[in-house]
């Protein structure tokens, strides 16, 4: 789904990704030129308006490329599935630019006192991944009035400028995400920038805006899990070739071994978690997509990305010194998968 010249640029700005913890400049204008933020978004709002299953290769061939960006590109596009829940007028205004992308989290962890014609909120909110550069962020608040709680929550949309970033992105994997807390005190927030996630206020959705979230989001993180999966195999397969001439002949026989089984295991699951994503796709589009056909897509989609992970472990141990380098491909490429598939939507526990 990638062009070879975008994977190359993609490429080429991975080191300074992981180093500076976020995306260049330079790669942030070809990843709006690319629309890779926009994959879920109608083309009259300079989207590209992608299935779900041509959307899951983009996200395993862009983390193969670079765990962070792959990330950042879920994240991004993510962000296209409140679409609906938005007024029109404020989707248009929002999304329309062509640097347009959401950060933000999806816990409750705020607080929005209801006022004359808006929401006076205040809170703080992990994990937001894309924060440095997004151009409006998203966070579900408990709404108070009269001074009380009440059970209702709604999400808000912040500008940057009400923003605090407070930069504590300190993970073993996907540094380059700049996934950090935001901070919001005392801001003022429209009606219209707020939002229920079950209410659909405008006509300008795709079908996979109708998709469940939860196996839209199993689906999201599994391929980049299989994209990281697929570039950790590639370069262990690396690191072996060039071990050969130190390693005995005992060692490297065991190794290849190793490594073609792996491979063999996650070329199967890669095959049937493509195929169980067009399945439900094709079910969701004919109107047959049921509670039993969704759990067992969640179920490919955990049981896929536990798989590359621990087709990794399998071989990390067998690789040597070089593996453990944190400058070593292999060894980014293993941190990352493990920081991906610690998401709560693909943990079994």
């Amino acid at each position: 789904m990638l062009s070879e010249d975008l994977s190359k640029i993609i490429l080429s700005a991975s080191s300074e990704i992981e180093q500076t913890g976020t995306l260049p400049d330079d790669l942030l204008q070809v990843a709006y030129e690319e629309q890779l933020f926009k994959l879920f978004l109608p083309k009259e709002l300079g989207g590209r308006a992608l299935s779900l299953p041509d959307a899951a290769h983009v996200f395993k061939d862009t983390s193969f490329n670079d765990g962070s960006f792959g990330w950042l590109t879920t994240i991004g596009s993510g962000g296209n599935l409140f679409l609906e829940n938005m007024t029109e007028a404020q989707a248009k205004e929002l999304y329309l630019p062509a640097n347009a992308v959401i950060a933000g989290s999806g816990y409750a962890t705020g607080k929005a006192h209801a006022e004359k014609n808006g929401y006076r909120v205040s809170g703080k909110w992990r994990f937001c991944s894309g924060a440095p550069y997004a151009s409006m962020f998203t966070a579900n608040t408990i709404i108070w009035r009269d001074g009380k709680e009440t059970d209702e929550m709604r999400a808000c949309i912040f500008m940057p400028d009400q923003v605090e970033i407070v930069e504590d992105w300190n993970a073993m994997g996907l540094k380059g995400t700049g996934s950090h807390t935001i901070r919001v005190k005392d801001a003022f927030i429209p009606h219209d920038r707020t939002f229920s996630v079950i209410e659909t206020q405008n006509a300008l959705g795709l079908p996979v805006h109708s998709f469940p979230f939860v196996q839209f989001s199993q689906v999201s993180f599994a391929a980049v899990c299989l994209g990281l999966g697929a570039r950790f195999l590639e370069e262990a397969h690396k690191l072996i070739e060039q071990a050969k001439s130190r390693w005995d002949a005992e060692k490297i026989a065991g190794t290849v071994s190793l490594l073609e089984e792996q491979q063999e295991r996650f070329n199967l699951a890669e095959q049937l978690f493509h195929n169980a994503v067009e399945r439900r796709w094709d079910m969701h589009l004919n109107g047959s997509l049921d509670d039993h056909e969704l759990d067992q897509l969640s179920a490919v989609c955990m049981e896929s990305s536990d798989i590359a992970t621990d087709c990794a472990v399998q071989l990390f141990r067998r690789l040597g010194m070089q593996a453990v380098l944190e400058t070593s491909p292999v060894n980014r490429a293993f941190r990352d998968l493990w920081t991906a598939g610690q998401h709560g939507f693909l943990n079994r526990s």
